[in-house]
């Protein structure tokens, strides 16, 4: 909180410890850390989720967080809260970026403030942060989307794919290797559209609905945004081809269980989203006390123990597939 506490007429009083200057962090000389997490949409209940394991892990660190992103998918916004965070002078910025390159001119000019950065869930420009919180690597996703789906449309036919912006570089990179993926072991199938909902369920939904009668012959629609999977799960409901066009994406299990349940959806691909939030926090405050540095290989995270690290991507894991079969057993 070094330019926070400066901004308080106490700075003046000469008994008082001097404020510090911009650069020193709080967290390293054992005062109290203040952390700004960002979402690409604080009204999106995936992060949402992020946000409970993040405010739980700042509870149990003992430090302060703030919390705040953009209603709907909104770089300009993203930046705008950077900008404000910066000249309230927190201690590290935790950031999932909703345009990869805007964001890192900010989170940049951050960093030159003295304050740490890091990513998760969609990753900076890797000069613009220390290190990236990755949920999972970016094969390991696409795979387990493709392989749900292929197995379900007989490994032959066509699919489209929903996206929650053509920009988002998490999500560019997952449909990447969804496209490597097929070309590497799926000859018969064929990706026939991309089409962007801005994170927006009832976007989605028209977005499927438009494909389903662009492409009659679709098998299958693949969401890599959470909200796209009920929405696609929705459209595909309404046309009346629930079972006939298979429904696979990331999603929280909460929002999909009914479509699951109904046989609409088939597969739910996912992470411990709460573990996601819990994991940034505990990496922010470690590489603000200097316990967490370059080239380390592991990073113990509270209770979450520890965690593998692979060159500057800290991870989380691997993803887990929710079905009929075991989506009753979780809650979030």
């Amino acid at each position: 909180m070094k330019r926070i506490l400066c901004s308080l007429a106490l700075c003046a009083v000469p008994f008082l410890t001097a404020c510090k200057p911009s650069g020193e962090s709080a967290g390293g000389k054992g005062g109290n850390l203040t952390i700004g997490f960002l979402p690409k949409s604080k009204g999106n209940q995936y992060f949402v989720t992020c946000e409970k394991g993040a405010r739980a892990a700042a509870k149990d660190l003992g430090i302060e967080m703030l919390f705040d992103g953009p209603t709907n998918s909104d770089p300009a916004k993203q930046n705008e809260i950077v900008e404000n965070w910066i000249s309230l002078g927190v201690d590290v910025i935790a950031a999932a970026c909703e345009n990869k390159d805007g964001l890192s001119t900010a989170l940049r000019k951050a960093q030159e403030k003295g304050i740490k950065v890091v990513t998760y869930d969609a990753d900076a420009q890797t000069d613009a942060r220390s290190f990236f919180v990755n949920q999972a690597t970016e094969k390991g996703i696409g795979d387990a989307l493709l392989d749900n789906a292929a197995t379900l449309v007989g490994s032959e036919g066509e699919f489209a794919i929903i996206t929650a912006n053509l920009t988002a570089a998490n999500q560019n990179a997952w449909i990447a290797a969804i496209k490597a993926r097929q070309a590497e072991k799926y000859p018969n199938m064929k990706l026939v559209d991309i089409k962007p909902c801005d994170d927006l369920k009832d976007k989605a939904q028209q977005e499927t609905t438009n494909l389903l009668s662009a492409h009659p012959n679709l098998k299958a629609v693949i969401s890599v945004c959470s909200p796209g999977v009920p929405g696609a799960a929705e459209a595909v409901k309404q046309a009346g081809k629930t079972g006939a066009v298979k429904v696979v994406g990331l999603g929280l299990p909460s929002e999909n269980k009914a479509y699951v349940k109904e046989g609409v959806t088939q597969a739910v691909i996912l992470w411990k989203v709460e573990d996601l939030g819990y994991l940034t926090i505990q990496a922010a405050a470690a590489l603000a006390k200097g316990e967490l540095k370059s080239g380390a290989t592991e990073f113990k995270a509270g209770k979450l123990g520890a965690m593998k690290i692979e060159g500057d991507n800290i991870l989380l894991g691997t993803p887990f597939a929710f079905t009929k079969e075991n989506i009753d057993q979780f809650d979030f």
